[in-house]
Formats: structure tokens, sequence, C-alpha cells
């Protein structure tokens, strides 16, 4: 008691805090805009549900991860060695998640531009499947942005509380967005391509990352921020001219 007494009179560390729930909060948009995506996939009735435990499941991961710091600190300890270059197990997930994840852009932007219609199944086998599918590859990316997460906090701080608040605070914004952006998302067929050139460019950095070389994160959120501001005149100027049809008419 003494000890979070002596922390929450400190402002050291309520700066260390509200930097780091930006920091969360601004991590979690990559892991936001994968679900939203997986999710609208899905039949519109399963879509709120697995967007919520895709969520529930970041928090849960997170959390655990957070139990577990000791372990989670080792995973940055070099494993093997190729050709002078040291691999983590943290640099294997990182290389893995991003292989996932250009992998599953390429294939979701190949199938938005592929006209032939795909194989027709039986609707209750559809959802199943889809549902499982979402599910499973939501919390294969959970894991690994829930990693890169929980290293970014015990880098920023070596207060534990201070972890839990902003992992539990940058969740629950995410939990509030996901509803919106997914529907904007949906609303809006040029974002969802704009987003998967987003994940491409989120699971190359992964990439980069895990092999070494390292990519300061606030040239690709700056590179996404420009993209999304474009896009954004583009609907804006989209809509208007919607607007003057139905006016004329």
């Amino acid at each position: 008691m003494d000890y979070l007494l002596q922390l929450a009179a400190s402002p050291t560390a309520w700066v260390a805090l509200a930097t780091l729930i930006v920091m969360e909060i601004v991590l979690g948009i990559d892991n936001l805009i994968f679900i939203s995506i997986l999710t609208n996939k899905l039949p519109q009735k399963h879509r709120a549900k697995a967007r919520r435990i895709g969520i529930s499941m970041a928090l849960v991961l997170r959390l655990g991860l957070l139990s577990t710091i000791a372990f989670i600190v080792q995973l940055t300890a070099p494993v093997f060695e190729i050709f002078g270059q040291a691999f983590s197990w943290k640099d294997m997930i990182l290389i893995a998640g991003g292989l996932f994840l250009v992998w599953k852009a390429t294939t979701e932007i190949h199938h938005s531009m592929d006209p032939e219609p795909e194989e027709k199944e039986t609707v209750s086998n559809t959802m199943a499947i889809g549902f499982a599918a979402a599910i499973g590859q939501i919390l294969m990316l959970d894991l690994v942005f829930s990693i890169d997460s929980i290293i970014t906090a015990v880098g920023m701080t070596e207060h534990l509380p201070i972890m839990i608040i902003a992992v539990v605070v940058s969740v629950i914004v995410m939990l509030v967005a996901a509803e919106p952006l997914a529907k904007f998302i949906n609303d809006n067929p040029t974002v969802v391509m704009l987003a998967l050139g987003f994940l491409i460019m989120i699971g190359m950095t992964l990439i980069a990352e895990g092999f070494g070389a390292h990519v300061p994160k606030g040239y690709v959120y700056a590179a996404m921020a420009f993209s999304a501001v474009i896009e954004c005149l583009n609907i804006a100027r989209r809509n208007r001219h919607k607007r003057l049809l139905a006016a004329r008419q």
C-alpha cells in the first residue's frame, strides 16, 4: 500500500503513465485495424461478438504476459546466430507475425480484386468455419501485438501498476473504438484497401524489426496518418458529389 501511495504522489510516475497510455493506444491501432477487417467478413450478427472476443483476448494476453515479466524480458536474449545476426524468441515471433500479416493482407487484396465467384458452401458451414477461423487468426495476431506492447511497456517503466493501468486503458479505448472503426471501414470500400496496405506496411516493419533493422514507429504512423487524411478528403469529395447529384435530381 505504501508503495502505491508513493507511486501516486510521484509526478514522474504520472508522466510515465500518460506517455505509456499514449504509446499503448498507438500500438493498439494496428491490432484494431486487423480485427476490424477480419470481423467485417463474418455474417452481420457475428461481427460484434467476434470483435469483443478478439479485444478481450488481447487484454487477457497482455495482462497474462505482464504477470510473467521476467520471462518476457528473457525473450530478448539471443537464442541462435546466423551469418553474424543473432535472433531471439522476440525476433522470431515478430518475423512470424509479420509474415502472417503480409500473407493475410495480400490474400484479402486478391479476394477483393478477383471477380471470379468462390465455390459455394452451405450457409451454416461457412458461418461456423468463418467464425472459428477469424477467432484463431485474431488470437495469433493478438499474441504478436501483445508481446510487442508489453516489451515496449517494460522498456518505458519498471513499475508494474503503471503497466497494468496503461494496458487496461488502451484496451478499453480499443473496445470503444472497435464498432465505429469497423462500420467506417465497412461503409467505405476504398478504406478497406488502404487498411490492407497499412497491414502490409506493418507486417514488413515487424519483419524488419525481427531481423534487427530498427524502423522508427513515428515514420510508419506518420505515413499512415498522411494516407488516412488524403482518403478522408476523397471520401468528403465523393459525399459532396453525391449530395449535389441528389439535389439536382
